[in-house]
């Protein structure tokens, strides 16, 4: 007999995300599932991009399964940490569950955005944390359950793209290259 695995969207869908007010302070916890239902609840969340040697941002296109904006192109990965988690060592695990890829992280700022998604009707209401990182010479390893495709490309031609079929892209995703590239541009 052939044990049947869990859909991982459906477990992550049960988490603990952490609420918090307009600036940034925790108040309380809820599901993912509940978090992300109409008109959405603001939480924390955290968005990952990292950059070669070259300067080329590393981004995916979300697996078809993924419970908001499926098949939607965003950044190397993105999450929820844990009500009290450290930002950063959410961000590590999630970067490792989907790339298979460790980097040190470095926050480099944070926004809010709201968005809803028409094709799932679920909603994003986020506080969130944008770090960066040097993806290294190891070859990223992604979990076809998370992600459907990947690319590295330039930061130029990243904004260009978004301009000309912003559809084709998360809604955070332009608010994430902002404050990355400026950060890694900085160092």
């Amino acid at each position: 007999m052939t044990e049947q695995l869990a859909d991982p969207s459906t477990t992550r869908e049960a988490l603990p995300v952490e609420l918090v007010d307009d600036s940034g302070a925790a108040i309380g916890a809820c599901s993912v599932a509940d978090a992300h239902r109409p008109p959405g609840t603001l939480h924390r969340a955290f968005s990952v991009l990292l950059f070669d040697r070259a300067g080329r941002v590393l981004i995916q296109q979300r697996a078809g399964v993924k419970t908001r904006f499926p098949r939607q192109w965003a950044n190397t990965c993105c999450g929820h940490p844990l009500p009290g988690q450290p930002v950063a060592e959410a961000a590590a695990v999630r970067l490792d569950e989907e790339f298979g890829l460790a980097a040190e992280l470095t926050e480099v700022g944070t926004f809010r955005y709201h968005a809803g998604d028409a094709t799932t009707g679920r909603v994003e209401h986020e506080y969130d944390h944008v770090l960066i990182g040097d993806a290294g010479e190891q070859p990223p390893r992604p979990d076809p359950a998370e992600i459907g495709d990947w690319a590295w490309i330039a930061p130029r031609d990243l904004r260009a793209d978004l301009a000309e079929q912003p559809g084709k892209y998360t809604p955070w995703l332009a608010q994430v290259l902002e404050i990355a590239d400026a950060a890694h541009r900085a160092r």
